[in-house]
């Protein structure tokens, strides 16, 4: 098969309900995967970032949420950028690999020659068509979009070592206690069809060893109590780690930015990373105005086509507003995303918040943090329906939905 006539299928694994709790109380109204950074739903940034590669044939997306909740999205997605998209619902969990191996037959029925697979709360450049190119140089049978951070931050992923030569993943673990390598797994993967013959042959051998110990209570009442179901494969520990050091997985190394989108704090940083990102990819998406007859605007902004904003109001660098949100006189909007049916009355200030659906901010209040993306209280969130009454300050505080304040609050989650 020529490079012209390969097909490619992309995988994004969106999770599910269960998984993402720390997202609360954003997700509690909407699945994670859709909530929206830079204006877009999250899971938008990785399939926009799929349609680059040639010869995709279809994107699936991977996961435990109702088919009725992504329904709606997915039909748009497909419309919007002429490619097949389908959502796929699983049973039960069956790991990061065994989800994709419950599909097999379906992703196989384009005869695809590489797939590839994506993690929907991965926040990067995605140069999808970079590392497939590099893919087919290796020869091998996966490759790893990796990247280098700091050696105190390296021990909350997948550490690895790789050949500095030729790439080739020559050892892989998850999450140490002790430094490995500064050199971590994206959560992005280029592979061949081969990998479904890996990830059966992690489950026969796990089925022929649960055989084995039922010959032996001893064993079988210490192991097989604590052993995983036959069809629940991990790629890191079930598939990366054995495979290390055999010539069939390398890594492509990105120096671009790289986040894993954990908790609502980061959802504000990656909502910035991915503006900052349509300066390249999508430059009309950005808002300008110099406070004559449109608002102010610095640096990277999105304003939906139907928000209303006052020219006296200023905005930016970094904030991304929804549709129907309406932004009042003097009103100063910094680092923030201002979600759908917002209403920020005269010379409020928002800066290091999420403000959540329906929610409205009353004149001279002002809602703020000190925008530290991994504290818990980092930022300020409102959830959907929050009223903050006129001349209220709201700083360092996660409110949950439908709740009024009627006096200024600091550092607290309001139940």
């Amino acid at each position: 098969m020529g490079i012209s006539e390969e097909r490619v299928v992309a995988v994004i694994m969106v999770g599910g309900p269960t998984k993402g709790t720390r997202f609360r109380p954003l997700s509690l109204n909407t699945p994670k995967p859709l909530f929206p950074l830079a204006g877009q739903p999250m899971v938008h940034h990785p399939i926009s970032a799929c349609k680059r590669i040639p010869n995709l044939a279809q994107i699936y997306l991977i996961g435990f949420y109702e088919e009725r909740e992504f329904a709606l999205y997915v039909s748009s997605i497909s419309n919007e950028l002429k490619i097949p998209v389908r959502y796929l619902k699983e049973d039960k969990p069956h790991g990061s690999a065994g989800g994709l191996y419950a599909f097999r037959d379906l992703i196989m029925d384009d005869d695809p020659s590489h797939i590839v697979l994506l993690n929907c709360d991965v926040c990067c450049s995605f140069p999808l068509p970079e590392m497939l190119e590099a893919h087919r140089r290796y020869g091998g049978m996966g490759t790893i979009l990796v990247i280098k951070v700091s050696a105190e931050s390296a021990n909350q992923f997948g550490e690895l070592v790789a050949d500095p030569v030729t790439n080739e993943l020559l050892h892989y673990t998850e999450k140490p206690e002790t430094f490995v390598s500064d050199l971590i797994n994206c959560g992005v993967y280029v592979f061949t069809p081969d990998i479904f013959i890996a990830i059966q042959g992690v489950s026969t051998q796990r089925k022929d060893r649960a055989n084995l110990q039922r010959l032996s209570s001893f064993e079988a009442h210490h192991d097989v109590t604590r052993s995983l179901p036959k069809d629940f494969v991990r790629l890191d520990q079930d598939i990366l780690s054995p495979l290390a050091g055999k010539k069939q997985l390398y890594t492509y190394e990105t120096s671009n930015f790289w986040e894993q989108i954990k908790t609502p704090g980061m959802s504000l940083k990656c909502s910035a990373l991915y503006l900052s990102r349509y300066r390249f990819t999508s430059p009309n998406l950005l808002a300008n105005g110099d406070g004559t007859k449109s608002a102010a605007i610095i640096g990277d902004v999105y304003i939906h086509p139907s928000a209303k904003i006052h020219p006296t109001a200023k905005i930016g660098p970094d904030v991304s507003i929804s549709a129907n949100a309406r932004v009042g006189a003097g009103a100063r909007l910094i680092s923030c995303i201002i979600l759908d049916d917002v209403e920020i009355k005269e010379n409020a200030v928002v800066i290091h918040a999420i403000v959540g659906w329906k929610s409205s901010i009353g004149k001279w209040s002002r809602v703020q943090a000190e925008g530290d993306y991994n504290a818990k209280l980092g930022i300020t969130i409102l959830g959907e329906a929050v009223g903050v009454e006129d001349e209220v300050v709201v700083v360092n505080c996660i409110v949950l939905p439908n709740k009024t304040l009627n006096v200024s609050v600091q550092e607290e989650i309001i139940l």
